[in-house]
């Protein structure tokens, strides 16, 4: 639908998999993109608002597990490289023209401590959103 509406670029969050957390821990989100663009532009924001993010791969050879005989793919890849195959699994929905970034923030949205959602990610986009608003 955003892609329908002009945009140039599209960011998503979403505590999309337990294999983030299993990889970058409580702490850091995961961040898939295929651009190197975007990419630069949300590191800097997140310089500034203080968030962890580290960029993962959108390793094309993932997909394979994606692929199914009676549907044009399924919704999930396996246990392995879980993070990497549901990102994947998004980038369907993105046309190409357009700038596309995933976020996984399963780890830090949530502070078990206090029992309590962190609002990991918004200090980051309302930077990058006042960097990039013209």
């Amino acid at each position: 639908y955003a892609c329908n509406q002009g945009v140039d670029k599209i960011i998503d969050l979403a505590t999309l998999t337990g294999a983030c957390v299993v990889a970058l821990g409580p702490s850091i989100a995961g961040i898939f993109t295929p651009s190197d663009e975007l990419a630069k532009e949300v590191a800097a924001a997140s310089e500034i608002s203080g968030e962890k993010f580290w960029r993962m791969p959108l390793e094309e050879s993932y997909w394979e597990s994606m692929k199914s005989g009676v549907a044009d793919m399924v919704n999930t890849g396996g246990r392995q490289g879980g993070s990497i195959t549901a990102a994947l699994f998004l980038k369907q929905f993105v046309d190409e023209k357009v700038q596309w970034m995933h976020i996984d923030m399963a780890g830090p949205v949530w502070n078990d401590k206090k029992r309590a959602a962190t609002g990991f990610g918004v200090s980051t986009l309302v930077e990058w959103v006042l960097k990039n608003s013209s």
